[in-house]
């Protein structure tokens, strides 16, 4: 079922969103050659703390997870596409990350997603994560009230299979509220026209993730969590936690 939110929640929704864009831009800064992730996971916990914020990552354990998640947020280095737990790994020079980070602030939620090179960045690495930023951007666009969920869907999966890059199969994004996942489902390829009807109130995360090899499988790593490409090639990932309003689509968890 898909709550509708008044605006006075999404108002609420938009400080936790405040929160998860901090949070994500003192990880960003800190991320360098050298550091390890579980550094950057203790400088996104520091940011959660300071605002009086807990975690919906941390503990979180679906049903198809070995165990629950051990940290504030998701580390996803190279051909790691998503949910790559933050270890000893310390950053190499020409890395591509990806950092997940969600909070929860008096009763909701905020989920966000950022990707960035470490040091000198490969130029082909650049064009991935514009890929998905243009890809996320087209998505948010296309959260109007009176279009469809398949609408945001093809907007997303357009500007991916134009650049000639692979969408993981089953990888998607959600709805947002006072849990981190809800309905409704949100894929990243998919038919315009189709789909639940956009109505004010709905509250999404949209979240593209791309595979620079072209193809569209992946693989669940040893931990259990980590999901990396197939074919070994780099992955991206950008997300935002958006609302359809009457006056346009709203992003939640931008700084």
């Amino acid at each position: 079922m898909v709550e509708l939110k008044s605006d006075a929640s999404i108002e609420a929704m938009r400080e936790a969103g405040r929160v998860v864009a901090r949070a994500l831009a003192a990880t960003r800064e800190a991320a360098a050659p050298g550091v390890s992730l579980r550094e950057l996971d203790r400088v996104a916990r520091a940011v959660l703390t300071g605002a009086g914020a807990g975690s919906p990552f941390l503990g979180y354990r679906p049903a198809w997870a070995p165990t629950p998640f051990p940290a504030v947020v998701c580390t996803s280095v190279n051909d790691a596409i998503v949910h790559g737990i933050p270890d000893g790994y310390r950053l190499r020079d020409g890395d591509l990350v990806s950092v997940d980070c969600g909070a929860a602030l008096d009763g909701w939620t905020g989920d966000a997603a950022v990707s960035f090179t470490v040091g000198r960045g490969r130029p082909e690495d650049e064009r991935l994560i514009d890929a998905a930023e243009k890809a996320l951007a087209a998505g948010i666009a296309a959260a109007v009230v009176g279009n469809r969920v398949g609408d945001i869907a093809h907007a997303v999966g357009q500007v991916c299979r134009r650049a000639g890059y692979g969408i993981p199969d089953g990888m998607g994004g959600h709805g947002v509220g006072r849990s981190m996942h809800e309905d409704p489902a949100v894929p990243n390829e998919g038919r315009a026209g189709r789909g639940m009807p956009l109505r004010h109130g709905m509250v999404l995360a949209i979240e593209p993730m791309l595979i620079a090899g072209g193809s569209d499988e992946s693989r669940t790593a040893g931990d259990g969590w980590t999901i990396r490409s197939a074919d070994g090639t780099r992955a991206a990932h950008a997300e935002h936690t958006i609302a359809v309003t009457a006056s346009g689509p709203r992003i939640l968890t931008a700084l």
